[in-house]
């Protein structure tokens, strides 16, 4: 009798306690433990028949991570922490998410129990018959996770959600996130031409890029500085310091599995300095013999048999969808009269092309036959705005996606104008998404700010969008880092400087609209995931 009385005693005392106090230890909006109302209470001094009292929860809130999410069904609920017997588990048949599961529980410091049914605490990925490319849904009940996606890539991106909910609010909210992305390119673009970085560099940038929800890195790796892989076609052409085809495989690789592809570019038929130096016969000289910088005699057959050579090399290196030609700021073009100053290109377009044949039409040609070498390896070619002519003999193929980055160059032309073409357009518009080292040419470095507030994917060329009805042929975009005056920043500095940037970048894409944090809350969330 005596002890069943202090068992009373003790009931009560806790229960007065929890009415004065009016609350219980719950979940808060971002999925970290907060006081919540605890209804039903026994009154001071009756027995409660079971010690603990029923939990309630506040609707919980969307995870804070970048990007956002673009969907977030609130539930009521605990959310999902980790605990000591927490593991990652695949669904049995989607053994191919085992790569996704090792890397997310080691970054959570969890389990990893392959295919295994999940138990209460664990997070369980899954992949389901449909859905958009790379989305994902992840659903927070009953003490688990469990994410699903269409394909791989969803599901990752789902994996890199949990991983910043955690890392900002320690706790996955309960409820189901539905999420995609807006486009289907997103990505960083580094001139490694211009000043060399280290393999461990671009694979510390991939990394963060993943956990971003980017996938596409571009590799600009010949210009007239330097050419900077290995070449077996041509190792008399590649300049030091440079990456090894080791180092290039270790970094494609690691990409491959972040769901990043790399893309190549070898630029012509300007930007071709380091490879002219080694082989000053086909440098471009105008009448009176004085040679054209960066810019290669595409009269010259041995011209196009270099370039060709590499690009049949480095697409074998770079595999993936795409490979980037180039073909911008060719200076045979900037002059007042081309056919008078580079007669040798006049005559080779009235062979080629037919007597109403100019020179743009030669350096046009010039782009289609580099894009069929690469579409003959099975890759989409990629090339820069200012490479796509109108007005002339030889239109360039419409299959080549445009990448826009000015209006100012020879060429150039506003956006709608290609985009009325029917050409499918990526956005590296240079008024926002331009790093260039030592700001030359007016550039500025970007803040991030800018990016965040104005820019969307429908923004090509200065700060005004396209019409609406164009947006399905913008396939994306691309922060891109420029090397311009290369010893201006450390590789370490650049890493730094690009980071909100290439941050704000990533919600841009991710989703266009305008963003549901101000620009003050984005740093200090962005300052948390680190």
């Amino acid at each position: 009798m005596r002890r069943s009385r202090k068992r009373q005693v003790a009931a009560a005392t806790a229960a007065a306690v929890a009415v004065l106090s009016g609350t219980v230890t719950g979940c808060s909006d971002d999925g970290q433990a907060a006081p919540l109302t605890a209804p039903d209470r026994a009154a001071p001094g009756t027995p409660s028949p079971t010690p603990s009292p029923t939990r309630s929860y506040v609707l919980s809130r969307p995870p804070a991570t970048i990007p956002s999410v673009r969907d977030h069904q609130a539930a009521r609920g605990p959310g999902w922490s980790r605990t000591a017997e927490s593991a990652v588990v695949v669904a049995k048949g989607n053994e191919e998410l085992a790569d996704e599961g090792r890397l997310i529980a080691q970054e959570l410091k969890l389990g990893f129990r392959g295919t295994n049914a999940a138990r209460s605490g664990d997070v369980e990925l899954a992949l389901t018959g449909g859905g958009a490319p790379e989305s994902y849904t992840l659903a927070t009940r009953g003490g688990r996770v469990r994410i699903t996606g269409p394909d791989e890539a969803g599901v990752f991106y789902g994996t890199r959600t949990l991983k910043q909910a955690v890392r900002s609010g320690g706790a996955m909210p309960e409820g189901v996130v539905r999420d995609r992305p807006d486009r289907p390119q997103r990505g960083l673009n580094v001139d490694i031409a211009r000043k060399h970085f280290t393999a461990g560099w671009i694979e510390d940038r991939l990394r963060e890029m993943a956990d971003l929800k980017l996938n596409q890195l571009g590799l600009h790796f010949s210009d007239d500085q330097a050419f900077r892989i290995q070449s077996d076609s041509h190792p008399e052409i590649v300049s030091d310091p440079h990456l090894t085809k080791a180092e290039v495989r270790r970094i494609l690789a690691l990409a491959a599995r972040l769901h990043i592809t790399v893309v190549g570019e070898i630029d012509s038929p300007g930007h071709l300095g380091a490879v002219l130096r080694a082989h000053p016969q086909l440098q471009l000289r105008n009448v009176q013999g004085v040679p054209r910088q960066g810019a290669i005699d595409i009269s010259n057959p041995g011209a196009a048999k270099i370039v060709d050579d590499l690009l049949r090399e480095y697409t074998a290196l770079f595999g993936g969808a795409w490979f980037h030609v180039g073909a911008d700021e060719y200076q045979a073009l900037t002059v007042s009269d081309p056919a008078a100053s580079y007669p040798q290109l006049a005559t080779a377009a009235r062979e080629k092309y037919g007597a109403g044949a100019g020179v743009q039409d030669l350096a046009e040609g010039w782009l289609n036959d580099r894009a069929a070498v690469v579409r003959d390896r099975k890759k989409q070619p990629k090339a820069w705005n200012d490479g796509f002519f109108t007005g002339g003999v030889v239109s360039a193929d419409k299959n080549i996606e445009v990448e826009y980055w000015t209006g100012k160059e020879i060429g150039a032309r506003p956006p709608e104008e290609y985009l009325a073409e029917g050409r499918k357009l990526v956005n590296l518009n240079d008024e926002y998404l331009y790093y260039v080292l030592g700001e030359p040419n007016q550039f500025t470095y970007p803040t991030g700010r800018r990016i965040y507030e104005e820019w969307t994917p429908l923004v090509l060329r200065g700060t005004q969008p396209v019409p609406q009805r164009y947006s399905s042929q913008i396939l994306g975009g691309r922060f891109a880092v420029w090397c311009d005056l290369a010893n201006s920043q450390t590789q370490d500095q650049v890493a730094a400087g690009i980071r909100r940037p290439l941050q704000a970048t990533a919600q841009k894409l991710w989703d266009p609209r305008v963003p549901a944090r101000d620009w003050q809350s984005f740093t200090e969330l962005a300052r948390t995931l680190g």
